[in-house]
């Protein structure tokens, strides 16, 4: 759209479609009408719920604190859209400008903002993924039938995979006093988001809170009964671990399947986009009618070197659908990039832990404040002699200053004192896990610098 008036006829009598009744389609559809959009807005989503929050599931809903039902997102004004629910967007004709729906209708728009996010990576042994008790988080549903499950008692609870939700479901486990087995392939619970170093931590937390946590292990298989109900799950080592619940937390699939063959640049890393949010076609050359934001979305951080980044964070959801949402309605000349810096919280044993910047990027970590023992840190990720994140563990009011630090690409280590250093602590190697090893649990995935680069691929953990 240029100056001629066409840009202005798409504000007033447009066509804009949201695939994804996520919180980045939430977001964005509301900052389209916020920016003056008045045609016609519709909202897709393969879910029967219009948008709801999902941090809350794997924390207040399997403690019994709140239900699913009531984990709907707050709305920021009345959106005047057309919401088709319950029936996922199948395929894309670009040319034609239509998204085609499972039901077999076809929706035309002008422009497209692609907000589909992720699903949960199933069990990768169908049969054994069927048996009655085993469960996957990830959606309104997932936790509901979870928390009814957890509400029954079960005697043993095996969770697959010690990232954040692996590490979080197992908490609100303990809190509810069931017991519970942790099985992770690497070496410590939240090694490919945060390092070997704070993973020793974790796993510390874990086990003093009576987890019966097992590292370095696979399971490679899970055993039914008779009736087809889980009641066994085999370890790599050998050993067995009779359960009746199995909650597998193997990291997440990005939802693009539907777009293959589209001609867009999108496949299991997920859609490529530029800095800001226009995404790329499989030829590597960028459109000017699809966006894309949230999880699904690749795109590239001036911060971090022009890595491609795909970030499972609700800050950056949030923020990436509102620059995408601007970008659609605005001239070139005042379009906008997406330079969030990520950052992630979590709440697992009593203890609040967060994170700014991409700590999976470092190779060293400096503990600037508080110690590991007394687990109320903060650790300093350095990178090629930068500062590139930093994580908290009850220690988050000094967050915003490492934010700063990472933002102005400040040397490491650090070369002032902090408050609560301790004298002569040096930084040391972070111990992050061999990169072409999965693990479950990184928020920040850095996928490489062309959208055309498909050489990367993913083995599934289990």
């Amino acid at each position: 759209m240029n100056a001629d008036g066409s840009l202005e006829r798409l504000r007033r009598d447009g066509r804009i479609v949201v695939v994804g009744a996520s919180l980045a389609g939430l977001r964005g559809a509301e900052t389209l009408r916020e920016k003056g959009f008045t045609g016609s807005l519709t909202i897709i989503g393969d879910e029967p719920y219009e948008p709801y929050d999902r941090p809350p599931l794997s924390k207040q809903v399997l403690l019994g604190l709140t239900t699913a039902e009531r984990t709907a997102l707050p709305r920021r004004r009345d959106l005047d859209a057309t919401w088709r629910l319950g029936v996922p967007a199948t395929g894309l004709d670009m040319a034609a400008r239509r998204v085609r729906l499972g039901d077999g209708d076809e929706v035309p728009y002008d422009r497209l903002l692609i907000t589909t996010g992720v699903r949960a990576r199933p069990w990768p042994h169908q049969a054994e993924a069927e048996l009655d008790g085993v469960f996957v988080l990830r959606t309104r549903d997932d936790a509901a039938r979870l928390e009814r499950r957890l509400a029954e008692g079960p005697k043993r609870v095996f969770v697959i995979g010690a990232g954040f939700t692996g590490s979080e479901i197992a908490s609100a486990c303990r809190e509810r006093g069931i017991t519970v087995t942790v099985a992770e392939r690497a070496g410590a619970p939240l090694v490919g988001a945060l390092g070997g170093v704070v993973g020793a931590v974790a796993a510390d937390l874990q086990q003093e809170h009576g987890v019966d946590l097992r590292c370095g292990v696979m399971v490679t298989a899970l055993e039914g009964d008779a009736s087809c109900r889980v009641r066994a799950a085999h370890l790599s080592d050998g050993s067995t671990v009779e359960t009746d619940l199995v909650i597998v937390s193997l990291g997440a699939t990005r939802n693009t399947e539907w777009l293959a063959g589209s001609g867009l640049g999108a496949g299991p890393r997920g859609i490529a986009c530029d800095a800001g949010c226009r995404a790329f076609d499989v030829r590597g050359i960028v459109t000017d009618d699809i966006y894309v934001a949230g999880d699904v979305a690749r795109s590239p951080h001036a911060l971090f070197g022009y890595q491609f980044l795909s970030l499972e964070h609700w800050g950056n959801a949030v923020r990436q659908a509102e620059i995408a949402a601007h970008n659609m309605l605005s001239e070139s000349a005042d379009r906008l990039p997406h330079l969030w810096v990520p950052a992630f919280w979590s709440s697992q044993f009593g203890v609040n832990i967060k994170s700014v910047g991409v700590p999976s990027l470092g190779t060293e970590i400096l503990i600037s404040q508080g110690s590991l023992a007394d687990r109320r840190f903060v650790g300093v990720y350095g990178y090629q002699g930068r500062v590139i994140g930093a994580v908290a563990f009850d220690h988050a009011r000094w967050l915003p200053f490492y934010q700063e630090l990472i933002e102005t690409t400040a040397p490491f280590p650090p070369p002032f004192p902090t408050v609560g250093r301790s004298p002569g602590q040096r930084p040391m190697d972070a111990d992050f896990p061999d990169p072409s090893v999965p693990t479950h649990g990184p928020t920040v995935t850095l996928s490489g610098y062309s959208p055309a680069d498909r050489r990367i691929t993913f083995t599934p953990a289990h």
